[in-house]
């Protein structure tokens, strides 16, 4: 019996998100080294998980046949892979870097350009399925690259997702992941509408979440955020920081698209009267919780 092929490989960005899918690549026999710029992650992880780590992105880099990446935004991922210590001053010939990010599609195909002329691959990666599915390896990658870069990922990305599929080339995941962010917003907002007009009319919404999720109008964010959102508990998950950044690309890239999204602007603003009430870490469920207030 032919004994699996363990993979050298580095993860810059111990997040929430990133904390527990280099987990699942350590858990899994891959030789892993970590990079976070808060080294109390690093700390935290090297105790839970078995691995190395590295004092700069570009050491990190350094002997990696495959490099994850999942950092905050546009200029974070600038600063890990073409900053004054960056990973694409060190990644070898035919490596491959995988960012997990959610960040604009331009600079994902900028830094794929910039890959290509340096020998080494680029697949844009981001994901969905919020930190439980990170947590739990059940996450959703959608991809953007060069199919013989995405052949030699797959089995790597497996271990913390569900599914992983190729969407066409670069920067083309991070679009996919802009529908992802649009459709979430509208559906948020409706579920939350939903739970106040149940609240307001005396109905017990715990049981009325029991029956319509079984219909058509569940949802992933009905399973997962529904209950919460009745207690009104909204710190854990992905926040709303974070969310108007992502809402913000999609508007930025609609505009040079040429395409209308409304709903997806108001609920932006929606977003933005969550912070003004000092939940700008909640969870992003806690749009009901600016309905309760008005």
């Amino acid at each position: 019996m032919l004994e699996r092929k363990m993979a050298r490989v580095g993860f810059i960005g111990l997040g929430v998100m990133g904390f527990p899918m280099a987990g699942h690549l350590a858990n899994h026999g891959h030789d892993v080294i970590v990079y976070n710029r808060t080294k109390s992650k690093v700390l935290d992880w090297l105790e839970t998980y078995k691995g190395t780590n590295a004092e700069t992105p570009s050491e990190v880099a350094q002997n990696c046949e495959f490099l994850f990446c999942c950092v905050g935004n546009d200029d974070d991922l600038k600063d890990v892979t073409i900053g004054e210590l960056g990973a694409f001053s060190n990644l070898s010939e035919n490596s491959i870097f995988i960012d997990h990010s959610t960040v604009s599609a331009e600079l994902s195909q900028e830094l794929s350009s910039i890959a290509s002329t340096r020998g080494f691959g680029f697949v844009d990666a981001p994901v969905s399925g919020g930190q439980v599915g990170a947590q739990e390896g059940m996450l959703t990658v959608m991809c953007g690259g060069e199919k013989d870069n995405f052949e030699r990922i797959k089995k790597l990305v497996a271990c913390y997702s569900k599914s992983c599929i190729l969407m066409g080339k670069s920067g083309s995941g991070q679009l996919t992941k802009m529908v992802n962010q649009i459709c979430i917003a509208g559906i948020l907002q409706g579920l939350s509408e939903g739970l106040l007009f149940s609240e307001t009319a005396g109905l017990d919404s715990t049981l009325v979440l029991e029956v319509i999720s079984k219909g058509a109008a569940g949802s992933w964010q009905m399973e997962n955020r529904g209950a919460t959102m009745v207690q009104n508990e909204f710190n854990f998950g992905f926040a709303v920081d974070w969310m108007r950044k992502d809402l913000g690309i999609c508007l930025e890239e609609a505009n040079k698209i040429g395409t209308s999204l409304p709903i997806t602007a108001l609920v932006d603003q929606f977003y933005k009267d969550v912070q003004r009430m000092g939940g700008g870490r909640w969870d992003t469920s806690s749009l009901i919780a600016r309905l309760r207030k008005i």
